[in-house]
């Protein structure tokens, strides 16, 4: 196992900062989810997609994390003096140095770990009252092409929302003790990604909250309209592009700055500064694409069209609650 993990570090070992770290990390994602996708075909099972989903949004950070030191033990195996594991609390007071990440790595790649730890154990509970089946599938898990295909598009998904992540982590620690010990991209983004992982944890636990006592039958209502949701028809999908929007926000203050440009291996002028933007952004602009006009919000609206779209009760709810945006 060590001969191949120092082959691989190796292969991906480029001079480029960025692609040292971004390659190898969407190498995982795409291997993860093919593992998790070869028993999921013979078993004709989704049981386990959402889950895996999450599993890989968390190895995939914790990977370009680690990486720089991985590399750094490898390098020194041969005069069998390693370089000590940095430390994650001792980091969180450092702004980056020998055996410590800057604060702002560690920050956000636990913020990435929390959102995918909650929302993976959620839809995996989900799904395991549901018998193990998700609509969503219902027309592919029998097709093994377009069940891998639903795999791969996980790694994909994983790998576009990362992007932010994966190019601070690439910068050198030591480089990043040049910035500020705060600036106003990490506030805003912080609070952005608080905001939204709150919003999104508590419409999902009112949702739960009402299909428990719906089965209870301690209420007969069919469609949901309290809480959070007489505010917006789809607040966890709101919260959901909010949270990745705040990620996407303190990285951006990184990749732009000249710390960030050198330490990605950027030119640091217009197209330096252009293509950093653009990879901050893609996160949030793929989620919100995703939930707006693919698997979100489209796939729930028709559902509940085609239930109840002839009851006056749900047409008023919709009408006076918006799609996606909450009303104060």
């Amino acid at each position: 196992m060590s001969g191949l993990m120092h082959a691989l570090l190796n292969a991906t070992n480029y001079r480029n900062p960025f692609l040292r770290t971004l390659l190898p990390s969407i190498g995982l994602a795409y291997g993860l989810q093919a593992a998790v996708a070869l028993p999921s075909i013979l078993a004709q099972s989704e049981r386990f997609y959402d889950a895996s989903g999450s599993i890989t949004y968390i190895a995939c950070t914790a990977l370009s994390l680690y990486l720089p030191t991985l590399r750094a033990r490898y390098a020194a195996g041969v005069l069998h003096t390693l370089p000590a594991w940095p430390s994650l609390l001792g980091s969180l007071a450092s702004k980056g140095g020998p055996n410590a990440w800057n604060w702002r790595q560690v920050v956000l790649s636990a913020a990435v770990t929390i959102w995918a730890a909650r929302l993976g154990s959620f839809l995996l509970s989900r799904i395991t009252s549901e018998q193990g089946r998700d609509s969503r599938f219902d027309t592919i898990r029998f097709s093994p092409a377009k069940f891998l295909g639903a795999f791969f598009a996980q790694a994909t998904w994983v790998s576009l929302c990362l992007l932010p992540v994966l190019a601070l982590n690439s910068i050198p620690a030591p480089a990043l003790a040049a910035l500020p010990a705060l600036a106003l991209t990490d506030i805003l983004g912080l609070l952005l990604f608080a905001g939204g992982i709150t919003l999104e944890a508590t419409a999902d636990a009112q949702k739960s909250l009402w299909m428990k006592e719906k089965k209870e039958k301690r209420h007969s209502e069919d469609f949901l309209t309290r809480g959070l949701w007489s505010r917006s028809r789809h607040p966890n999908y709101f919260g959901e592009s909010t949270l990745w929007t705040g990620l996407a926000t303190a990285a951006a203050g990184v990749m732009l700055s000249g710390v960030g440009q050198a330490g990605m291996g950027f030119g640091g002028g217009a197209a330096g500064k252009l293509g950093a933007l653009a990879m901050a952004g893609v996160s949030p602009a793929f989620v919100t694409f995703l939930l707006l006009k693919v698997s979100g919000v489209p796939m729930s609206e028709k559902k509940y069209d085609e239930r109840y779209g002839d009851r006056e009760d749900y047409r008023e709810w919709k009408r006076n609650t918006p799609m996606f945006v909450p009303k104060l």
